[in-house]
């Protein structure tokens, strides 16, 4: 069994720092876990942040680097299957960004390496543990909305003018759909199960923009439809969830505050870490009142505690790699339902 457990970090960009390094560093006052190492072209920048690591310029020579345990990618989407098979087989657990690859051949290939390595491969699904999708959760588990029969999921932004970034300067597994798809497309898996057809819209609305900016996506079930959707147009509080059941509708705006919260510096272990406002709480609405629902407390430090369980072996993976591998599918299958402009079947 692992027991002091050395990281290594591929690439040190947004993701890097703002999802990854904060808990961590915040861990290692805790638990026996380290970073040792980060693969970057600029050395400088990762220095600022952590002094005492080694740099390396190479992607592939860190994910084949002896002295770790566990590599994390955040490289581009376009980088993650080749990196995740040179860490798999040379023996290190792996925690991958997601989405996890820009193909389900390539997912498929990942999860089966995995397997004969008996490595770990986590897809990075931290949205499980947002507040507004636990609240979520909770209440279709509970019953508090009856049957649900209406859902739209929104991940809405005012960014009017495209950046100049990998993610947005085109090319396979750029765009908003390989960036939010996964996120929004995981949740509905795990409150729902898989739809029986989906039908999509993936569109460049932005007139200079050179890759996906918009999607709709819509999942059809045999008693429900499910609408996740993302638009750089929104310039009002975003409208997160809409959940309409035979006793109750949900409304909630907003985004989970834990990423802001890791942008301002805060500790991931502070007491007030990932707790909403109460003024942002969503609202259950009935036929003549209605009611504010507390956001459960966001956690995407129970992710990565659990991935230092399994790790060890003492808790399973706290995302399954057969869930990603699913995600990946329907997000093909999405792409086909686009270019057809037709509904597609998900068996």
């Amino acid at each position: 069994m692992v027991s002091n457990i050395r990281v290594g970090i591929v690439g040190f960009g947004y993701a890097a720092q703002t999802f990854h390094v904060p808990f961590l560093r915040s861990l290692a006052t805790t638990e026996a876990v380290e970073i040792r190492a980060v693969s970057s072209s600029d050395a400088a920048k990762v220095h600022q942040l952590l002094p005492d690591v080694e740099v390396l310029s190479d992607h592939h020579a860190l994910c084949g680097h002896e002295d770790l345990d566990l590599v994390i990618i955040t490289s581009p989407n376009d980088s993650h299957a080749l990196l995740a098979s040179c860490a798999l087989a040379a023996g290190k657990h792996v925690l991958l960004e997601k989405p996890l690859t820009t193909n389900y051949a390539d997912a498929v290939a990942l999860q089966q390496l995995a397997a004969a390595q008996e490595r770990l491969l986590v897809p990075f699904q931290n949205r499980r543990w947002d507040g507004d999708f636990l609240t979520v959760k909770k209440l279709v588990a509970d019953g508090s909305l009856g049957k649900v029969h209406y859902v739209e999921s929104h991940f809405d932004r005012f960014r009017p003018q495209p950046r100049d970034r990998w993610r947005e300067n085109g090319g396979e597994g750029s765009g908003i759909f390989w960036d939010l798809g996964p996120h929004l497309l995981d949740q509905a898996l795990q409150l729902f199960g898989q739809p029986s057809h989906l039908t999509a819209t993936l569109r460049a609305l932005r007139p200079a923009a050179k890759a996906v900016d918009y999607f709709k996506l819509q999942l059809h079930y045999a008693d429900k439809e499910v609408v996740l959707c993302a638009s750089p147009y929104m310039a009002a509080a975003n409208p997160r969830f809409t959940l309409q059941g035979e006793l109750a509708t949900y409304l909630k705006s907003g985004l989970d505050p834990q990423e802001d919260a890791l942008k301002s510096g805060m500790d991931p272990q502070a007491s007030s870490f990932g707790i909403e406002a109460e003024a942002l709480w969503g609202q259950l609405y009935f036929a003549t009142e209605h009611q504010p629902v507390a956001t459960l407390h966001g956690d995407y430090l129970g992710f990565y505690q659990q991935l230092l369980d399994a790790i060890r072996g003492q808790a399973p993976a706290p995302v399954p790699i057969a869930d990603a591998v699913e995600v990946i599918r329907l997000l093909a299958l999405s792409e086909e339902s686009a270019a057809s402009g037709c509904r597609v079947s998900c068996d």
